[in-house]
């Protein structure tokens, strides 16, 4: 099992590394280009869509996987990769010439009550803490809040990639020590397909994922995370997204307190304000790659002390918030004094 997991990590990183360079020749050929503007983080025009060769590669391997080597009946595989291909082709047409609000949150809605049944139908995501019927409709926001976080979170040159790749690095960590082995082939096409994708997107990014990408990503990556919460891993869980909850959710909470329309762009996540402060995007990464990692050793450590590594990781992810909401507020003292 260990073997076919490198191996389709192999082939979805070398897709995704190649893959990308085909979609900027057809993006830049097409004029398919991100423009800078007031709420952005970037200063030149860039190709937006290369989500396309993520998406297409991970669904393309895993799928490939299930067939020749299956861990996971090939029943649930095909129900999340219909799931994510219609995210992906709606949220592309997003991309060229935007799709409302209520259209985008009507598909994404049905995407999540599909993949509920890719879940484990014996398990309870909240083990046993609610009704079934109030598990199911919890799980079901959380979901559909963490597919739209993850696009909110795209926001700066090589987030995405560092995010994806963590998470689902830390779920392959987690088969070598928990018996969750059959997460761990899909977990490592999505961050080898992420690392492929972040040659591409590191700063200053030649491309970036779009909502193609990201919002499809986010979905595959909310499945695996409450596949581990059902099967009783709710920390590990919990633990690994748990930089991109904590801004995204605050992030959030902060701009409905002033009153803003949350579906528009801004640019006012802790990891923007800390960019903007600095002036790059690439040290801003560096930090939350370091919280990752130490995430991702908490996670471990959460299968024997559950709660003491999720205490010691939101004290982790609280001292990077507060460090970057420190960067913005001194740049303000300076140009105050």
């Amino acid at each position: 099992m260990w073997l076919a997991t490198f191996v389709a990590a192999g082939i979805a990183f070398v897709a995704v590394l190649f893959g990308t360079a085909l979609v900027l020749r057809a993006l830049r050929r097409r004029a398919i280009l991100d423009h800078p503007n007031e709420r952005s983080s970037h200063d030149a025009p860039t190709p937006r869509g290369g989500g396309i060769a993520v998406i297409v590669s991970i669904i393309a391997v895993w799928l490939a996987a299930a067939l020749i080597a299956p861990a996971i009946p090939l029943s649930t595989v095909l129900v999340v990769l219909i799931a994510m291909a219609a995210l992906a082709g709606l949220s592309w047409l997003d991309d060229l010439q935007g799709v409302a609000v209520r259209l985008r949150l009507l598909v994404q809605a049905l995407a999540v009550a599909l993949g509920l049944m890719a879940l484990p139908q014996h398990l309870l995501v909240f083990q046993g803490l609610v009704p079934l019927w109030a598990d199911l409709a919890l799980s079901a926001l959380a979901w559909l809040w963490f597919l739209n976080l993850y696009n909110f979170m795209d926001g700066v040159d090589g987030i995405s990639g560092v995010e994806s790749a963590a998470i689902g690095g830390g779920i392959v960590l987690l088969a070598a020590f928990a018996p969750v082995l059959d997460l761990a082939l899909p977990a490592a096409v999505v961050a080898a397909a992420a690392l492929g994708f972040l040659w591409w997107n590191w700063s200053p990014a030649r491309i970036f994922l779009g909502d193609v990408g990201s919002v499809p990503l986010g979905f595959l990556i909310a499945w695996l995370l409450l596949t581990l919460a059902a099967r009783g891993y709710w920390a590990p869980a919990l633990i690994l997204p748990l930089y991109y909850l904590a801004d995204a959710t605050i992030t959030l909470g902060r701009r409905t307190s002033r009153g803003e329309r949350l579906w528009q762009a801004h640019r006012s996540h802790f990891y923007q304000l800390a960019a903007v402060a600095g002036g790059a995007h690439a040290p801003v990464v560096r930090r939350i790659v370091l919280l990752d990692l130490v995430l991702c050793g908490l996670a471990v450590a959460a299968l024997d002390q559950p709660l003491a590594a999720l205490i010691a990781a939101a004290i982790a992810t609280a001292l990077l918030l507060w460090y970057f909401a420190r960067q913005q507020g001194g740049i303000k003292e300076q140009q105050g004094g």
